[in-house]
């Protein structure tokens, strides 16, 4: 691919610079008075004609090239002018993973406003908390049933002013192709306006507000400019594979979450991705075996339940020869990247056995769509080694990286050939990171965010006179500079005899028991630890059709007394690993299954530990009598 002025290629390789000093420099240049909407205009300028945006419809993929994407945004941009969005405005969306995500989000920028997605799971309280916090003059919406939420908490939003509807029409709302014919009616008054944008848009200006999922309380908006996010794009440049106009990226997590804004939005700008929508989390994988994603990101939730689903296939497979045979490519492939991980080659007779084991993890990654996926990157929550082990096996190359929303996505990141399971890798390119006094990571560097929205307290707790971020997080940092996640400081366990726990731990090695799919370890100001516990459905099926009870319902299996001896010796196995005070005595399989629409995870599936704590808190109350 040609080489362009704009952020910064990532052709310098991590730790190859002198100093962070020098690689900042290097960030700033690259990046000086270019913001996500300049970016935009140069991938459209680049590759106008070559597809960017894909979806699938009724009858097959469709897909917009960059420049029928740019036609959408500029009408849509004109359309809100019409509508008389003012200058740094806000503008909600509420809508699953489809193109008119991104094209909304881009049109209120080149508005001069500022987009703010929100989570479609969000209950009536939760859009009016938000949606009234940073006063939206104007929201996109999907469909009726998204509306009715709005419509329900209408009367507390007075300035929200209009109401753009995706699919159907309803009262009081502007449609979809009203809002772009209006944009056409405007453009021919006003031809300039939107190319203007490009001068008038600065890189200190807002290009988000995220809102935090509030799993300790209400959420926050993080304010991130157009420097915090070409900044983390050049930062995160470095540890990623060249770029490629024919990188595919699936769109599957939610575009209110960082991850998803950063790597399906912003970064396939920066990178001119073609993106591939999956509006239904629950698709991901029947999507990437028609998508054939060249990278994947996912919170460790997704690689655990594929990981659970690849084993429950192999377990299930009738012939017994064959099954051998896949277990021992495994094997193998595990062996093999032992070896890569520490950037070495395998001796002769591996890699021999690693050529004859290839067509088999070559079928079982194209199986789920992954057979050309380059890089998966895990992050958002605590993975356990043995899951990245796994994908590993099968020349998947997973690693795992740390971040927050605070720092628009991104801190540290494991190098490929370097990886040390276990850790979250080392300091993105040009970051600055230490561990405080009392063992809080902090963070230091251009993707660091502006503050939290109308919380100047807030702001000041979290970014301290000289620029650190406080991340909340108690970590550890190595000689080499590679960071271990101890817990997030608030969730570490302190029993009532004073002994500092971390849950994360104990959950991880509770989860490497492929019948477990989540674990809760509980234990804050009480004499001993204990754990709630829920089943993997696709694990517990496949173990139940191996153990004759084939077709028992999961209420069912919880209870199952073979099932419980699965779980006490993955309680055992745990035990083993860990110091006295942190064993954990007791155990509640719980006959559910916790998900974001249940209530018990975010929508990126990390453990809303306040909802568990009161909604199980007669079954942990008995675990303490």
């Amino acid at each position: 691919m040609r080489a362009r002025r704009g952020v910064y290629s990532g052709a310098v390789t991590l730790g190859a610079l002198r100093s962070v000093e020098e690689a900042r420099a290097r960030i700033e240049h690259s990046i000086a008075g270019r913001t996500v909407l300049t970016e935009f205009r140069d991938a459209v300028a680049e590759f106008g004609e070559r597809p960017a945006l894909h979806w699938r419809g009724a009858d097959g993929w469709h897909a917009l090239t960059w420049g029928e994407y740019r036609d959408q945004v500029c009408r849509a941009a004109y359309g809100l002018k019409s509508l008389g969005i003012q200058r740094g405005g806000f503008g909600a969306i509420l809508m699953r993973n489809r193109p008119e995500h991104l094209i909304a989000d881009l049109a209120l920028l080149f508005a001069r406003g500022v987009p703010v997605s929100l989570y479609n799971t969000l209950a009536p309280e939760q859009i009016a908390y938000i949606v009234g916090h940073c006063e939206a003059q104007v929201a996109f919406v999907e469909d009726s049933g998204m509306l009715a939420r709005f419509e329900a908490v209408l009367d507390r939003l007075p300035n929200l002013r209009h109401l753009v509807l995706i699919e159907g029409d309803s009262p009081g709302t502007i449609g979809w192709s009203e809002l772009l014919a209006r944009g056409d009616a405007e453009a021919a008054g006003d031809i300039g306006w939107f190319e203007a944008a490009l001068d008038e848009v600065r890189p200190a200006d807002l290009a988000t507000l995220i809102y935090t999922s509030g799993t300790t309380g209400p959420p926050k908006g993080v304010m991130d400019s157009h420097r915090n996010v070409l900044w983390m794009s050049a930062s995160g440049a470095a540890g990623l594979p060249e770029a490629s106009p024919d990188d595919r990226h699936l769109s599957y997590l939610p575009l209110a979450h960082a991850f998803e804004r950063y790597a399906g939005h912003w970064n396939a700008i920066v990178r001119r991705t073609q993106v591939y929508f999956c509006p239904d989390l629950q698709k991901v994988f029947e999507f990437a075996v028609e998508v054939h994603p060249t990278a994947m990101i996912g919170s460790p939730r997704i690689w655990e339940k594929l990981q659970a689903g690849i084993q429950a296939a192999v377990a299930a497979d009738p012939d017994p020869q064959r099954r051998a045979a896949v277990e021992q490519a495994l094997d193998v492939g595990l062996r093999v990247a032992q070896f890569r991980m520490r950037g070495e080659e395998p001796p002769e007779t591996l890699a021999a056995a690693a050529e004859r084991a290839a067509p088999v993890w070559g079928a079982i990654r194209a199986r789920v769509g992954l057979d050309q996926c380059r890089l998966g990157v895990t992050g958002a929550a605590p993975i356990s080694p043995s899951v990245v082990e796994f994908f590993r096996s099968l020349d998947l190359p997973l690693v795992e990286g740390y971040g927050m929303t605070e720092s628009t996505v991104g801190a540290t990141m494991n190098p490929l050939g370097q990886e040390r399971l276990g850790t979250v890798g080392k300091p993105n390119y040009g970051l600055e990171l230490k561990v405080a006094g009392d063992g809080e990571l902090l963070v230091r560097g251009g993707n660091v965010m502006l503050g939290y929205y109308k919380d100047p307290e807030g702001t000041a707790a979290a970014i301290d006179a000289d620029g650190w971020l406080h991340t909340g997080d108690v970590a550890t940092i190595d000689l080499d500079e590679y960071v271990r996640i101890v817990d997030r400081k608030k969730e570490l366990i302190i029993t009532s005899g004073g002994k500092n726990i971390s849950p994360a731990n104990l959950e991880n090695l509770l989860k490497r028991n492929r019948l477990v799919g989540q674990a809760a370890a509980i234990g804050d100001r009480r004499p001993y630890v204990t754990a709630l516990m829920v089943l993997d459905p696709d694990a517990a099926r496949a173990w139940a059709a191996a153990n004759g009870r084939a077709g028992v319902s999961l209420i069912d299996l919880a209870r199952d007394p073979d099932v419980l001896a699965e779980d006490q010796r993955a309680v055992d196995s745990t035990n083993e690993l860990v110091s006295h005070a942190e064993q954990i005595r007791r155990f509640h399989v719980l006959p559910v299954e916790w998900t974001a629409d249940s209530g018990e995870l975010t929508p990126t599936l990390k453990l809303k530990r306040r909802v568990i704590a009161e909604r199980y808190s007669s079954q942990i109350e008995d675990l303490y009598t």
